[in-house]
């Protein structure tokens, strides 16, 4: 068995978390939240899924261990992660979704949540605690199939009216835009909240199989058929999501993708925010941006959503927090549009696609033009997979022995004028470009990030620090 806590939830091949493994630390999360008061028996729990092969079969694990316990569980169905998020909260209950994400389909994973909101890190180790105490105790361990009270229809109908009405009906008339269906839980939503705002929509890729679409790293496939879509139907925009519907991929009228830290700065802007957090990760022109303070954190929505909670706690207002992937918590009460929204401190894709199509809309440019009138450095970002964890861990661990191992490392890409560590190896070079190494928290791939003034030099970079990524040895 190999399965860990990752950046958000708990992540491994799919063929150790169907069976035992998934009752396991679903048994040691309830288990937790009873003692430590936070469930009673008798307490719902919400459960949702996306549509990989295996969500199935661990969701009704799940449901079974849920009433071993004597909590009464609420199969929401295969729903996005905020919806279920939402719905969660929204009813006082716990909550867990079985969803790898945007990794591949052999692998799989389970998001919890206490009735507040999104565990942290705290839960985290109490849970794998609990589970190893549990690993030999055959009930906690037991497999079966349950079946709990069916609200999918009430979570989507929430979630649903939590997006409505952010723009006015007629905010999109005219505009014409492409909904990426493929495998996403968020499809049929993006579609009805899309076509409310006024605008012509097309359902475009529907798929049956699993498609692992990663919104950080899009990969060239993909955008190729983003471009296609975009020209042969005249489109504005095209919108998709990951697999479980909490990272939004917002493509311009070329097919050309927005990156997910602009459609942070364009959310933080639409909403009026006064506090950002977000990780290291995200482009570093948000602190130029002037109109909010920035907290820098560490990758992961628990490292990010802690920093919203500590700026709360010392009377923020107007608390946002966002990933470079896009996926948009919000930690204050909003009023957009006459419209109140209620915090939900997890990832969600559906706000920052709102704000981005209603922003240009409203300001009469394109997708593109609206992204050039940010003028932010050029940001890219590509992952080598298959990175063994033992590599990656080995060459981070070299990277980190002294100045002048990572000097020699970057030779070929420049000379290091800052350096850093937060989440990885982040280098500022003396020309100004930004080279940043992170292995994935939830995969054996290894990330690289790079920042340049002009994108020509953005690529270059981007390939320099692939190439060496990919010919390190230890």
């Amino acid at each position: 068995m190999s399965v860990k806590f990752g950046t958000s939830g708990l992540r491994g091949l799919s063929t150790d978390l169907v069976g035992s493994v998934s009752a396991l630390y679903s048994t040691a999360f309830a288990r937790h939240m009873l003692e430590t008061g936070q469930l009673q028996a008798g307490s719902p729990v919400v459960i949702g899924r996306d549509f990989r092969p295996s969500s199935p079969e661990i969701s009704a694990t799940i449901i079974a261990a849920m009433k071993r316990l004597g909590l009464r569980p609420v199969d929401c169905g295969t729903i996005p992660t905020p919806a279920l998020a939402l719905y969660g909260t929204s009813i006082g209950a716990a909550g867990i979704m079985v969803t790898g994400s945007h990794i591949p389909a052999d692998r799989n994973g389970i998001k919890f949540y206490r009735p507040d909101g999104e565990i942290n890190k705290t839960d985290e180790e109490a849970i794998t605690h609990l589970a190893a105490v549990l690993r030999d105790d055959p009930s906690a361990n037991l497999v079966e199939a349950g079946q709990g009270d069916d609200q999918e229809a009430e979570a989507i109908e929430r979630f649903l009216e939590r997006n409505l009405g952010i723009l006015s009906a007629d905010a999109l008339t005219g505009k014409r835009i492409g909904i990426y269906q493929h495998s996403s839980v968020a499809r049929g939503m993006l579609v009805s909240v899309f076509e409310r705002c006024g605008a012509t929509v097309f359902p475009l890729g529907h798929s049956e199989h699993f498609i692992p679409v990663d919104t950080e790293a899009v990969s060239p496939d993909t955008v190729t058929q983003l471009a296609r879509w975009t020209d042969e139907l005249a489109l504005d925009a095209v919108l998709s999501t990951d697999g479980d519907g909490d990272r939004p991929l917002v493509a311009d009228e070329h097919g050309i993708p927005l990156r997910g830290d602009l459609l942070g700065l364009i959310t933080a802007r639409f909403l009026g925010a006064i506090f950002v957090a977000t990780p290291v990760t995200s482009n570093s022109g948000l602190e130029q941006d002037g109109g909010f303070s920035v907290k820098r954190t560490r990758v992961g929505s628990p490292y990010v959503i802690a920093a919203m909670e500590e700026a709360l706690a010392s009377g923020g207002t107007g608390v946002i927090g966002f990933e470079a992937n896009g996926g948009l918590m919000l930690g204050s009460d909003f009023v957009v549009n006459g419209k109140a929204i209620k915090s939900l401190p997890t990832r969600d894709s559906f706000l920052p696609a709102l704000a981005a199509l209603g922003t240009a809309a409203g300001r009469g440019l394109s997708l593109s033009a609206l992204v050039e009138d940010f003028n932010l450095p050029v940001a890219l970002s590509d992952r080598l997979e298959d990175y063994a964890s033992d590599r990656s861990a080995a060459l981070m661990a070299h990277l980190r022995g002294s100045r002048e191992q990572l000097a020699a490392f970057l030779a070929p890409a420049g000379t290091i004028a800052d350096v850093s560590d937060i989440d990885g190896l982040r280098v500022t070079l003396t020309d100004g470009k930004v080279l940043h190494f992170r292995p994935s928290g939830n995969a054996p791939e290894m990330r690289c990030y790079v920042e340049a003034a002009d994108k020509d030099s953005a690529s270059n970079l981007l390939e320099q620090g692939l190439s060496l990524l990919s010919g390190w040895t230890a």
